[in-house]
């Protein structure tokens, strides 16, 4: 299978389509016939992808990655024998890839929309963190004291009931 240049710097079509996530890439590549997974000599590295039938000496892809991934945790299927599959996990998990081997076309990463994320699919810290922030918005948007603020309130309440005999009558808080 040809790559086609299709620009003037030299950068290449890739033999394949793909779509990605903050954490991971998929690509799909059409075989041209049916094969099975027997037929396949797949090789995910930390830096490379290498496909090729085995009883061919060309490579159908044999390429350096855009960035790392974790090869433990990459795998590959085959879909109705004719296309292949290949699912690769970023070592990096928060950034964008512009394209998925060295060479190939790239894409601005800047016009990428996120899928959207759901709260539940937080780490308990990270997810407390955006609910407080959140919080804090709508309070000010509403005119009310942030988490932060109603925090020094409640330690001033409590500082002024152990301190009954202090005058706070003219003290300026806020």
């Amino acid at each position: 299978m040809s790559e086609k240049v299709i620009d003037n710097t030299g950068k290449k079509e890739p033999p394949y389509t793909w779509n990605q996530t903050l954490g991971e890439v998929s690509l799909s590549l059409p075989l041209g016939k049916e094969v099975n997974s027997k037929d396949l000599d797949v090789k995910i590295l930390k830096k490379k992808l290498i496909i090729k039938f085995k009883n061919s000496k060309e490579d159908i892809v044999n390429a350096e990655l855009y960035k790392e991934v974790k090869p433990s945790e990459c795998f590959w299927s085959l879909e109705q024998k004719k296309t292949l599959l290949i699912e690769l996990q970023k070592k990096n998990q928060m950034e964008w890839w512009s394209c998925v081997c060295i060479g190939d076309v790239e894409i601005d990463t800047t016009k990428i929309e996120p899928e959207n994320s759901k709260l539940s699919d937080l780490d308990g810290e990270t997810r407390s963190m955006v609910e407080k922030m959140m919080f804090d918005q709508r309070q000010k948007q509403m005119g009310l004291p942030t988490s932060d603020d109603l925090k020094k309130q409640e330690t001033l309440r409590k500082f002024m009931e152990q301190h009954p005999e202090m005058d706070f009558s003219n003290a300026k808080i806020g």
